[in-house]
């Protein structure tokens, strides 16, 4: 069962102060794939004896004890193989995990790549020795040394999963069946206030991604490193769209509830909420468009603060070990992290569903990341918009 990311707008607020402190701690002479320049934090050599406790950040559904549905317990396993009591507590955006995790209350984060440089960028996440995580060897290679959750070849978390934000919409209402982003962008007005978007700063980037193929003139290289006039130009857009669109979801059973009712006919979603929507007897069909799409990879982080970083680096293995990491993917509505875990799928066409191991799908995929200043495509001439700004801007989009 996928959960929803509901973004807060408090949190989006006290995050942009976050973001720009994080960004201001990042140097112009970092990496060149991300302009960052954390600060020199050392990962751990060896681990030693566990703690007996380990404090997480997730978001809903990645830590189960069965409390909430019987047949989803992972936790139990974990805390009588390592002796290590869990505490977790569910996160509703990424905004929220990045101003939880600057408390150092917590251990580890299941950050998606809207966090992850803003924690990188403040030091509020160390870099992590793969070495003494046995089942990192088996993660996918597409996954590894990201953009989002790596600098300069250190890797500053273990990937847990992955998932695209696809282009939905309605087979007896919309023809021709759609092949583009235009369709809910330029030619959106067919289906005035019928069409939906997600509601977040960062489908900011979903209309860069756009036009960096239909107006190749802007030079827009990365959705998430946009100057300002690229950047003006995505929110042009955006608002030029807003007049078409009838409802902005972040709760995903909404948006399954009005593809039902026919309250929205095309717009952005999730492969869980695609299946969930024909469950229940909407006609859809999902896509990537020609133009590529947007998604997320989520990464385990490790606080440079962390009170039981032996226990935390226990919890990164146990998580992506094949067969928790089959569980975690099939309740949350994701493609697995692990290269083996879809041996382990109760339905064994999840994985196919999910195209988990096709690399070349996942090579069509913009993967949601943290807009700072330096330009993460690796321009040095100009300044990119920081993601405080978009989180205004978004404000202004919606009216």
């Amino acid at each position: 069962m996928r959960h929803t990311r509901t973004p807060r707008t408090a949190a989006m607020c006290a995050a942009a102060l976050l973001l720009a402190s994080a960004c201001d701690s990042a140097g112009s002479g970092g990496s060149p794939a991300t302009g960052l320049n954390p600060p020199d934090l050392k990962a751990p050599t060896k681990l030693g004896r566990t703690e007996g406790r380990v404090n997480l950040i997730a978001w809903a559904g990645y830590v189960e004890d069965g409390s909430d549905d019987p047949g989803a317990d992972w936790v139990s396993g974990f805390e009588k193989r390592t002796g290590c009591q869990v505490r977790s507590k569910v996160a509703a955006s990424s905004d929220e995990m990045v101003k939880l995790m600057k408390t150092g209350e917590y251990d580890a984060v299941s950050a998606s790549g809207d966090a992850s440089l803003r924690l990188i960028a403040s030091g509020d996440a160390a870099p992590v020795n793969t070495a003494l995580v046995p089942h990192y060897k088996e993660v996918f290679s597409g996954l590894k040394n990201g953009a989002w959750n790596s600098v300069e070849g250190r890797m500053y978390g273990i990937p847990h999963g992955r998932g695209a934000n696809l282009l939905m919409y309605d087979t007896a209402k919309v023809s021709p069946a759609p092949t583009s982003w235009s369709a809910v962008f330029n030619d959106a007005d067919r289906y005035k206030g019928h069409v939906t978007a997600y509601d977040s700063p960062i489908y900011i980037a979903d209309a860069a991604l756009y036009l960096k193929a239909a107006r190749p003139e802007l030079g827009i290289k990365d959705p998430y490193a946009l100057d300002q006039r690229q950047f003006d130009a995505a929110v042009a857009l955006l608002k030029k769209q807003n007049a078409d669109v009838g409802e902005y979801w972040s709760d995903y059973l909404k948006e399954v509830s009005a593809f039902k009712s026919g309250d929205s006919v095309i717009g952005t979603t999730w492969q869980v909420i695609a299946g969930l929507a024909a469950s229940e007897g909407a006609k859809v069909k999902t896509l990537v468009p020609k133009e590529g799409s947007t998604g997320w990879s989520d990464t385990w982080m490790v606080s440079s603060k962390a009170a039981h970083p032996n226990c935390a680096y226990k919890w990164l293995d146990w998580i992506v070990s094949p067969e928790v990491n089959a569980q975690v993917a099939e309740y949350f509505g994701e493609a697995p992290a692990n290269s083996r875990a879809c041996a382990h799928t109760r339905d064994k066409n999840f994985c196919t569903v999910y195209h988990a191991a096709d690399e070349n799908y996942w090579k069509r995929i913009a993967f949601w990341n943290t807009p700072i200043e330096q330009c993460l495509d690796g321009r040095r001439d100009v300044k990119c918009v920081p993601y405080a700004r978009w989180v205004r801007a978004w404000t202004e989009i919606k009216g």
